[in-house]
């Protein structure tokens, strides 16, 4: 056993530079993309398999902060120490158990693309129900539907998706009784309808963790889980996530777009490449026109303009000033046959 722990250990220690990439989630270049993004992150990943062995021993590593939990079957898993991951102070901005969005902010506030490391090396993922979709994300009889629909029967276990801590976990309106979780890169997954909660406000819950029991309360026509996904408060569609048909996560590494918040805006299956696509598409537009404006810039600064006067013609210009008639014509848009009036500008360098 001492021998598998310094081995773990070793293995932990080369882990945790990765483990602080997921903290990154600003990314300018297609450079930064490819080093902090590399392509296991846009494959999908499967729903942890459920488990019913008993923990039986709990190793240190390398890193004070992760630990290896040994199970009876043999098996083994690295876990963050809760009591570690949630000083994030993700777990006290804006947190509250009173109602769904504590945040109240503007959608322009949010930059127009978030990178998120939906799970990294040392994260799990456990999909909450596996099924098909019977009610989409969007408007539904006029209302906008902020989550899917996913049928169960009462009683059926729903599972935490991620690591997370629990914000609220009470009876609240149209819900029912609702469960949010917020997890450490600041989305936040609701669990409504259910027949019975089985967590606590402030508990902290790993994925796969069963948190409640399906059912029909609040406003609901019949058993099934609503499942929400939202980042600052704002809902998308859980789809750009996660197949329910498969269980998947579609990948490790998700780029929030601000137009998918808004409520029509539902999933789009797109290629392994598009989410490298997406954050260098347009940011590279954004760079490329502030270089294009910089060089227009600089060359309105540097312009020369000459008053026509009685008696100039293109030709006359050109040697007055070291340049060419089709440069010159070049420059203001004319042709070699244009009658150049007195007194017009007509731009020289």
């Amino acid at each position: 056993m001492r021998k598998f722990s310094k081995i773990a250990a070793a293995v932990v220690f080369c882990l945790v530079p990765f483990a602080g990439m997921a903290q990154d989630t600003t990314i300018t270049t297609k450079k930064q993309a490819e080093l902090l993004i590399p392509r296991p992150a846009l494959q999908p990943v499967q729903s942890m398999d459920e488990t019913t062995a008993k923990a039986m021993d709990t190793l240190s590593t390398a890193n004070p902060h992760i630990k290896i939990i040994l199970f009876a079957d043999y098996t083994w898993k690295y876990i963050k120490d809760p009591s570690y991951v949630v000083s994030n102070e993700v777990f006290s901005d804006h947190w509250t158990h009173d109602y769904p969005d504590p945040y109240r902010s503007s959608l322009e506030s949010l930059p127009n693309e978030i990178g998120i490391w939906v799970v990294d090396s040392l994260s799990q993922y456990k999909c909450p129900n596996q099924t098909k979709v019977f009610s989409k994300f969007g408007y539904r009889h006029r209302r906008r539907h902020q989550g899917v629909d996913l049928p169960l029967q009462t009683g059926t276990p729903v599972y935490a998706a991620f690591d997370g801590k629990v914000r609220l976990a009470k009876y609240y309106k149209g819900y029912g009784n609702l469960i949010i979780l917020r997890h450490e890169n600041g989305l936040e997954t609701f669990y409504a309808h259910l027949s019975k909660i089985m967590v606590n406000e402030d508990e902290w819950v790993n994925a796969g963790s069963i948190i409640g029991l399906g059912g029909s309360t609040g406003r609901s026509s019949g058993p099934h889980l609503h499942f929400e996904t939202r980042y600052k408060g704002y809902a998308f569609d859980p789809e750009w996530l996660i197949d329910f048909n498969t269980g998947e996560l579609r990948h490790r590494f998700f780029t929030l777009k601000k137009k998918y918040l808004n409520a029509s805006s539902n999933y789009v299956p797109e290629d392994e490449q598009e989410e490298i696509d997406i954050i260098e598409g347009d940011t590279q537009d954004k760079v490329e026109a502030e270089k294009k404006a910089e060089e227009e810039r600089k060359a309105a600064a540097a312009a020369q303009y000459h008053t026509i006067k009685q008696g100039d013609t293109l030709g006359a210009l050109a040697r007055k000033y070291h340049t060419t008639v089709k440069k010159l014509c070049q420059l203001n848009g004319i042709s070699e046959r244009t009658v150049l009036r007195i007194g017009k500008r007509l731009r020289v360098k």
